[in-house]
């Protein structure tokens, strides 16, 4: 076998060119799958690690004031295993060198010892004293964005009243992974953090002395999270409770988890890609090797070698990219996850990331790899071992081919010779030519999604902030404010425009299906706050019944017409029947709208408003802001474009970089496939080239015939390749669409141009490097050799 391997590593120099791009297309395919892998189950197990050094809850619950005796009877219901009650609450924070008022979320800490759920992780500093009722711990990210450090003093006004707060922590929990401010769906740490205290300054501050409004349970094994949230709405009825969820309807969770799922499905979409057009290149790379090597199988077989040797050896030539591709894919791909990994470090709080390099992995991607040159490589080498050795020593039999299209002497004689001979070797291999375009197409496909993706997420930001909401800032009311009470702020000096919105808690019902939502009750629908959908169509408010998003209504498998039983949970806890007059499809979370007037008369009471919507004059907005640091009421205020500047440097981040990795993959897999294909037509054809030279064709006309054929499948694939890419991304857009978000399905000219130019820069890149090859072909030594 030593002669066969010295056969192998020579051929495979020979070959050098063809082979490194095969080795970069499996390199690319495995290092995503490496990468994708290892990151998703980095993700997985940083949080299970997360929740449980720091006893992340089950279930949760909020009310409006509870007693703390009920404590006990909650850690009696069966499956509950630990309760924890606390304090919570919204107030408005006046921070050093920001101009804008911030948001803080009050969090109560049991006066000694730890949290026994939801835990905080100090990654500085301290936890507060119980004898300093004024010291806080404060959210990590919030303090990096505002570069405070422990021992600075911010000022927070709490149920009326101005308090000096000092920081002495900071910290991290995992309640709040993913840390927004409530309402919203996009992260602004510079005005939205949580803050930590002492229970009994926060019960003291808030009038809350021996109760809660917040309470979270962990529950025991086997135990029914459903029969648990039933006992617990029965008895927090009565204190205005809002319905018990479990994990799977906790903000930061939901949107870590979906994530790690959207993760999942890269994961099984773009290795498959790479490695199917790693089968392909095997294929006719090899097929074209046991063609031109028939004399040489010959002559092997006649030595003795068997044909399992035969086998093997062909199948060698697919191993050895494929483990040299596989060898540096696993390395680029660990290296890769860790810089993923940091750009997931970005948006979401971990104390610390795990990367976990999994072995099994790296096994999976060797036996994908292995698949793949198996699978690329089978069918030359059952060609190798079938040829018999007496006619592979005669030249292979010339193919039967039908007259062409242009073989018709009076359409051939308008066409140039080299356009001749390109269409007749295009139509005499019809199979080849498709398959060659349809991987060509796939590059192609994967540029567009990538764009898709980055045009995707543009979208939602504009319509978000800029069609739907055209309000300053938002005004959140501590508490649901009388009409008379609210409209002062729209006579506040300074404010331009106002308008107001309702919101109430519900439990929809229809048939089987129960969801905990909110009601919004709207003034308009074309004013600061617009309805528009994922097309950025202005939708109107119908005069009677709730208007659902779409998900909303398919979730609770209503359409327009049906009547829905909505629960009020709170006040007099009112059950009304409500019907639906439609639908909107919108692009974030769950909503149900209806006109405010409406919202008061099924509440039944003389109405109340929850939040204002506010346009500022630009010249008087620091004089405003001022006033809202120290309005009591006030739990919060939302800046809108401070919110999408923090959104969009969010973005801009993640998205350019997958972009760029996502680009530099098709670049390569474009580059394997038109390279490959030209040197492949090159081998074939050389003799038949280098005769045309000796008959008077130019150097150019030669380069005509051979790279026209790879510039036809090009042209051909730029469209096939936008198809591909438009499938996968309205199929990536359900797959990655839940309950928090939907992505709308855009296709900008700018999309198409840059896969477009993409792809034409890597053909005429590939056709400068094989063109090098007809410049310095040996005529003599060509046609000497036999056919």
């Amino acid at each position: 076998m030593k002669e066969l391997n010295r056969k192998l590593l020579r051929d495979l120099l020979h070959m050098k060119g063809q082979m490194l791009a095969v080795t970069a297309v499996v390199l690319c395919g495995i290092a995503v799958f490496v990468s994708m892998t290892n990151v998703k189950y980095s993700l997985e197990v940083s949080r299970s690690d997360y929740y449980s050094r720091y006893r992340f809850a089950d279930l949760f619950m909020q009310c409006k004031r509870a007693p703390e005796f009920l404590r006990g009877k909650v850690s009696r219901i069966p499956g509950v295993a630990t309760v924890s009650t606390r304090i919570q609450t919204d107030v408005t924070v006046d921070v050093p060198g920001l101009d804008e008022p911030a948001t803080a979320h009050l969090v109560s800490l049991p006066d000694r010892g730890e949290p026994s759920l939801n835990g905080v992780y100090i990654s500085s500093g301290r936890m507060p004293d119980p004898s300093r009722p004024e010291e806080v711990v404060v959210s990590k990210p919030f303090m990096k964005a505002n570069r405070l450090q422990p021992g600075d003093h911010i000022g927070v006004v709490i149920n009326g009243r101005w308090k000096r707060l000092q920081i002495v922590g900071v910290g991290l929990s995992p309640e709040y992974i993913y840390e927004v401010q409530p309402g919203a769906f996009f992260p602004d740490n510079r005005r939205f953090g949580v803050f930590w205290m002492n229970r009994k300054a926060l019960e003291s501050a808030l009038d809350m002395s021996g109760a809660f409004n917040d309470m979270a349970l962990t529950l025991a094994h086997g135990a029914s999270e459903k029969e648990v949230i039933r006992q617990l709405d029965r008895i927090f009825a009565r204190y205005g409770s809002l319905g018990a969820y479990g994990r799977d309807q906790q903000l930061s969770d939901r949107f870590i988890s979906d994530e790690i799922r959207i993760l999942g499905i890269e994961i099984t979409v773009l290795p498959t890609i790479f490695l199917a057009v790693a089968i392909f290149l095997l294929n006719i790379v090899l097929r074209r090797l046991v063609s031109t090597q028939r004399e040489q199988i010959a002559v092997l077989k006649a030595m003795g070698y068997s044909n399992e040797d035969i086998g093997l050896h062909v199948l060698g030539f697919a191993l050895v990219p494929t483990v040299a591709g596989v060898m540096l894919g696993t390395g680029g791909g660990a290296w890769l996850g860790t810089q993923l990994l940091q750009l997931y470090g970005d948006v979401y709080n971990f104390p610390r990331l795990i990367y976990d390099f999994r072995m099994e992995n790296a096994l999976a991607a060797v036996l994908l790899s292995f698949g793949a040159a198996v699978g690329g490589a089978l069918d030359a080498a059952r060609k190798a071992v079938n040829l018999p050795p007496a006619e592979a020593m005669r030249p292979e039999s010339p193919a039967i081919y039908k007259p062409g299209i242009l073989d018709n002497p009076q359409i051939a004689r308008r066409f140039s010779t080299p356009v001749r001979i390109i269409v007749r070797n295009i139509e005499r291999h019809p199979f080849k030519s498709l398959l060659s375009v349809t991987m060509i197409a796939l590059s192609i496909a994967i540029l567009v999604v990538s764009r898709y993706t980055f045009d995707s997420v543009k979208r939602m930001s504009e319509v978000e902030f800029g069609s739907r909401h055209r309000e300053d800032v938002t005004v959140i009311f501590n508490e649901a404010m009388p009409p008379s009470t609210a409209f002062s702020f729209a006579s506040m000096k300074g404010v331009l425009d106002a308008e107001y919105y309702r919101e109430e808690p519900v439990r929809l019902r229809f048939g089987s299906h129960s969801r905990r939502q909110t009601l919004k009750g709207l003034q308009k629908t074309d004013g600061l706050q617009r309805l528009t959908d994922s097309n950025d169509r202005l939708q109107n408010l119908p005069a009677r019944g709730l208007l659902l998003t779409t998900t909303l209504a398919d979730l609770l498998d209503v359409k327009a017409g049906d009547v829905l039983q909505v629960e009020f949970l709170q006040g007099e806890r009112r059950s009304v029947e409500v019907p639906v007059a439609g639908t909107i499809d919108e692009l974030l979370g769950l909503s149900a709208y209806l006109r405010i007037d409406e919202l008061n008369r099924l509440a039944g009471d003389g109405g109340a408003l929850s939040a204002a919507l506010l346009k500022l004059d630009g010249s008087k907005r620091i004089a405003l802001y001022e006033r809202f640091k120290q309005t009591p009421g006030i739990a919060g205020v939302m800046m809108l474009q401070a919110m999408k500047k923090s959104f969009d440097e969010m973005i801009a981040k993640s998205m350019n970089t997958s972009t760029f990795i996502l680009t530099a993959f098709a670049c390569v897999l474009a580059f394997a496939m038109i390279y490959n294909g030209a040197r492949i037509t090159l081998s074939e054809r050389v003799r038949e080239l280098s005769s045309l030279r000796v008959l008077g064709m130019t150097k150019r006309e030669i380069a005509v015939i051979l790279l026209g054929e790879q510039a036809v499948f090009c042209i051909a694939a730029i469209p096939l390749g936008f198809a591909i890419g438009v499938v996968l991304s309205v199929l990536l857009a359900k797959a990655l669409s839940s309950e928090l978000y939907r992505m709308p399905l855009v296709f900008t000219p700018v999309n198409f141009l840059f896969a477009f130019a993409v792809m034409v820069t890597v053909a005429i890149v590939t056709g400068l490097i094989v063109g090098r090859r007809i410049h310095t072909l040996d005529l003599i030594a060509v046609l000497k050799t036999r056919e």
